[in-house]
């Protein structure tokens, strides 16, 4: 069985990336194959090495608050590369009031400060059964 891929982004102008790499290092020890793509990245980086890594899952780490307007370009662009069935999770702070909206703009997970990392393992091997 394939490791699963996964993306992990920050997109936007946040500086703070401990949380992306503690998830990173959880889903590695979980056996996944994490690709990193470090800080500042524009929604084309993101897709663009979501294309390049041939990712099945891309997560990204918002804690700027922009989350609702990174996420909608960052799917528009994920999709216009081909990669609309490529599940888009999002973490961070994220107020509760905006799950629903990023839901509804196609993400397949929102995760909050404090989620056990072992929820979120077990929320990808769901998006993404084995093959």
């Amino acid at each position: 069985m394939d490791a699963i891929r996964v993306l992990i982004a920050k997109p936007g102008l946040d500086g703070h990336d401990r949380g992306a790499k503690v998830i990173a290092r959880a889903l590695r020890d979980a056996g996944m194959e994490v690709i990193y793509t470090g800080l500042r990245q524009t929604p084309e980086m993101i897709a663009e090495a979501a294309l390049q890594e041939d990712v099945q899952v891309v997560g990204l780490s918002i804690l700027s608050g922009a989350h609702l307007a990174l996420v909608p370009r960052v799917r528009e662009v994920m999709d216009a590369h081909g990669l609309n069935d490529v599940p888009l999770l999002v973490g961070g702070i994220i107020p509760d009031s905006d799950i629903a909206s990023l839901k509804a703009m196609g993400v397949a997970g929102v995760f909050g400060p404090g989620t056990n990392t072992e929820d979120i393992i077990q929320h990808i091997r769901h998006l993404v059964p084995a093959a």
